[in-house]
């Protein structure tokens, strides 16, 4: 089981309780919510999609609202692997 990294005080709404089924699915072992920004379009739910690879992981971007944040995915999971996990999560 995975942990979420809880440093920031903003989140994106909605996003900590995902963050934290993502955490305890098998083959996660850290996600850290990061930097919020603003974004120019809108997204009236909210979305998490699969950015680019980063050493060890993941990198996530959460969309809700103008706001973008990203999320660092610390796993051994590949991205096929990553991103379906993501799409079940977000379905259920």
């Amino acid at each position: 089981m995975g942990r979420v990294v809880i440093t920031h005080s903003t989140y994106l709404e909605g996003l900590i309780p995902l963050l934290e089924q993502l955490a305890r699915e098998p083959g996660i072992d850290t996600v850290v919510p990061a930097v919020i920004s603003r974004v120019r379009g809108r997204s009236p739910d909210l979305r998490l999609r699969l950015s680019t690879p980063i050493t060890g992981g993941h990198k996530l971007v959460a969309r809700r609202g103008s706001s973008a944040q990203e999320v660092f995915v610390v796993t051994g999971l590949s991205r096929e692997e990553l991103d379906a996990l993501v799409q079940r999560l977000l379905n259920a």
